[in-house]
């Protein structure tokens, strides 16, 4: 590395998110580190005020903050894979780190200690961590996005298959590892599972049992929120068969190493996708009680309760409802 080349490479991405696009740079900013960091930060045409947010603080932080503020909507344009297109080539650290708008770091040791733990393992190819969950709105939801319950390494087969997402706004990798983005990656219709898929090709992860940041559920541009407008269950249908492509591309492109547990994770996926639509026959169906019992306890005893006592669900959710 030269003396003013940064050791990680920050990539964030906005769209509509004023309210919020404050608390991650300021996450960032606020990072105590013996290295040098750069901020990557694209904004897709936001008309709330976001850009304008972005542009005081490159203003303020110009060799650190290094925006691209889009004239068009890149996305409504069929360009969904915009770190791919616009942040990854930008990369100039031997890492990069994630981090969406709406979500913000609260540790600030967090870069320093991911980066101290890749450095000292050059095999390791992914290290993220635990985030506590802000809801927006109300919803009943789990209080942590915990996968694990310790510190400790993660086999490829386990990033592939795993029961329990990862906090997009934890990953830290190597920027080689995006040197050339496969096109399961560039057509994937998230961005998040394929990078882990990515690093699951090239070895293990580490996994560090500390709340370093937080991810917001339910804020009014994100991508859940605008999943549920519109008709609902075709689009859970067809992000199941756009997810499905992407773990049989990954599966091809990886020589079929991880066969198996690309299959089962798409099984789990489609399983989800029938959970979030409430097709319940196949939800409590005996072939997949596997994956009933993967479900949060909370999840379940709606399920139970919707399913065993509708009468009392119902009112019960009017009750919810009223109360707002």
């Amino acid at each position: 590395m030269t003396e003013n080349q940064p050791m990680v490479s920050i990539c964030c991405i906005t769209y509509n998110q004023a309210s919020y696009i404050r608390d991650a740079l300021e996450g960032f900013l606020k990072q105590k580190t013996d290295f040098a960091y750069e901020v990557l930060i694209h904004d897709d045409a936001s008309t709330d005020g976001t850009a304008e947010i972005i542009r005081e603080y490159a203003t303020r932080y110009p060799d650190r903050i290094l925006p691209i503020l889009q004239t068009q909507n890149q996305y409504a344009l069929g360009r969904t894979s915009v770190s791919g297109l616009y942040n990854f080539p930008r990369v100039r650290g031997r890492y990069v780190a994630m981090c969406e708008g709406d979500d913000y770091w609260t540790d600030a040791e967090k870069l320093q200690m991911q980066v101290d733990y890749m450095e000292a393992h050059p095999d390791c190819s992914l290290c993220f961590h635990s985030a506590r969950v802000e809801v927006q709105g109300r919803a009943v939801t789990e209080q942590l996005m915990r996968p694990y319950r310790s510190d400790r390494r993660i086999t490829s087969e386990e990033i592939i298959d795993k029961t329990s997402g990862y906090p997009t706004a934890s990953l830290l990798f190597r920027s080689e590892m995006i040197a050339r983005l496969p096109d399961f990656y560039m057509n994937a219709p998230i961005a998040d599972i394929p990078l882990q898929l990515l690093a699951a090709a090239r070895g293990w992860a580490y996994y560090m049992d500390r709340p370093m940041c937080v991810y917001r559920l339910g804020g009014a541009a994100s991508w859940t929120t605008l999943m549920k407008q519109g008709n609902y269950e075709e689009k859970q249908r067809q992000y199941a068969q756009a997810m499905e492509r992407m773990y049989r591309g990954f599966d091809e492109e990886s020589g079929g190493r991880f066969h198996a547990a690309a299959e089962h994770a798409i099984r789990r996926l489609t399983y989800l996708t029938k959970v979030n639509t409430k097709q319940y026959a196949i939800v409590l169906a005996p072939e997949n009680r596997e994956f009933y019992r993967e479900l949060t306890l909370r999840t379940r005893f709606f399920i139970r309760l919707e399913t065993g006592a509708p009468w009392l669900y119902g009112w019960l959710l009017k009750l919810w409802n009223g109360s707002r």
